[in-house]
């Protein structure tokens, strides 16, 4: 490390960077898991689940708080799509056939230009 001539302390960069010691250290964790947060909901709650406490909050915020409601919307509405949207992907006979075919001209194409360079 570089030291200031002047001080003769080690320059330290004012402009962000890596600092000798900073960050996590190697093999700790989070202290707050999924897993702990759900045991302690559960306990607090006396045993009911977490998607009837967010209904029952999105219940109480549409009749207090309308900006709440809309963000509790958002909340449930972008979950929902992104269960909704699995897409599932089956494939015929015929389509892997297809597939084939066409990966073998292109491969055959490529062979064919190869060995026109050469």
């Amino acid at each position: 490390m570089e030291t200031n001539a002047k001080t003769g302390k080690p320059k330290i960069s004012s402009r962000g960077g890596a600092r000798p010691g900073a960050g996590r250290k190697k093999g700790s964790r989070d202290n707050v898991t999924i897993k702990h947060l759900l045991e302690v909901l559960d306990q607090r709650s006396g045993g009911r689940s977490y998607e009837e406490l967010l209904v029952e909050d999105f219940l109480q915020a549409r009749q207090t708080d309308t900006g709440l409601a809309m963000k509790y919307h958002h909340l449930i509405g972008n979950k929902l799509l992104a269960t909704l949207n699995a897409v599932e992907v089956v494939d015929t006979e015929s389509a892997v056939a297809q597939r084939a075919a066409a990966f073998a001209a292109a491969l055959s194409t490529i062979v064919q230009r190869s060995n026109e360079t050469k």
